[in-house]
């Protein structure tokens, strides 16, 4: 087996050199890199993925892991429990996982949580967050830092995070307005909620689910739409308010959390006028509400996979050395009625 010393030797540089080339560390003058290089690849060198293990284990890494709040969205408790998983699976690699949790109605906290984080030392950041241009400017400022980050759950657009981990949005939403279609044979007054037009996977939701109405189902109308903050109470608040105004609403399209207080709301109105619902995620309060008849269907995109798959991206990347081998890693789209729940 070829040895970054057999190279360091054949180069005439020392070994730390060698490791800067190979593993993009530090700053080495290019023609040497470049030596280097050459005489890597002819001896058909791969990186010692054990050693480079056992490396990390005795020097440790620290992860940062942001995401919102559980206590406002169901969602995220079940992300959290794939990345408590991961995040015991590391440990035995000697690296710490840290989870913080942004505000969802603050985007400048979410960048308090971001500093907080890096002066505790987090070598690679996961970030569920808002969609701004600070917040892209932030993560371009650790990717110079050589602190990667990957978003999850919902992207960051214009920033050069190292691979998003998520629902492909667009095609989400056009899979709802799908199965809207479908449950409405083709005519409907709809309602759209969602949290936040900040959060990108929740405005491209919407982009999806009108894009398709534009293109296959012009018997889909959307009357109003309404933002809830991702939280239960506002939720019911601003849907009670909105079907109290447009009594001709008979469907509704929930593209974020708030699905349980929008639910609510709707009980309110009776059997007689209750509309049909499609809205994402299946936690507890949902498989509820598709089991009284009050959801039509959900739409799952794997929880526990956003929680652990960036955390595999980061020890990939910072101690083993790979990059990802993609930008995206989408989720499944898993449609969940009443009876296969």
């Amino acid at each position: 087996m070829i040895t970054i010393k057999q190279i360091a030797q054949m180069a005439g540089v020392s070994r730390g050199t060698v490791d800067r080339v190979l593993n993009n560390r530090g700053s080495v003058n290019d023609d040497t890199a470049e030596r280097v290089r050459k005489i890597a690849q002819s001896l058909n060198y791969t990186p010692n993925k054990a050693a480079k293990s056992l490396s990390v284990l005795k020097h440790g890494a620290k992860f940062g892991y942001i995401l919102f709040s559980p206590k406002g969205n169901p969602f995220f408790a079940q992300v959290e429990q794939g990345i408590k998983k991961k995040s015991l699976e590391l440990v035995d690699y000697g690296v710490t996982t840290i989870v913080e949790y942004g505000d969802f109605l603050d985007a400048a906290y979410q960048d308090e949580v971001i500093d907080r984080l890096v002066d505790q030392g987090v070598n690679g950041l996961v970030l569920c967050g808002f969609n701004t241009v600070k917040t892209a400017g932030h993560i371009r400022t650790l990717s110079e830092a050589g602190i990667p980050v990957v978003t999850a759950n919902t992207d960051i657009s214009d920033s050069p995070r190292l691979a998003y981990v998520g629902s492909n949005y667009e095609t989400a939403g056009r899979t709802a307005a799908r199965l809207m279609d479908l449950i409405t044979n083709g005519s409907a007054k709809i309602g759209i909620v969602l949290g936040s037009y900040d959060i990108l996977c929740h405005s491209m939701r919407i982009q999806g689910f009108l894009s398709y109405i534009t293109e296959k189902a012009p018997g889909l109308q959307v009357v109003a739409t309404v933002q809830n903050g991702d939280d239960d109470f506002e939720s019911f608040t601003v849907v009670e308010k909105m079907l109290r105004e447009h009594p001709d609403i008979n469907a509704l399209f929930l593209a974020s959390a708030g699905v349980h207080g929008a639910c609510r709301a709707v009980e309110k109105l009776g059997s007689e006028r209750r509309p049909r619902i499609i809205c994402f995620d299946c936690p507890d309060s949902t498989k509820q509400m598709l089991q009284k008849g009050v959801i039509a269907a959900t739409i799952c995109q794997q929880p526990d996979y956003q929680g652990s798959k960036p955390l595999d991206i980061l020890f990939q990347r910072l101690c083993i050395g790979e990059m990802p081998s993609k930008e995206f890693y989408y989720t499944n789209n898993e449609i969940i009625v009443s009876e296969n729940m």
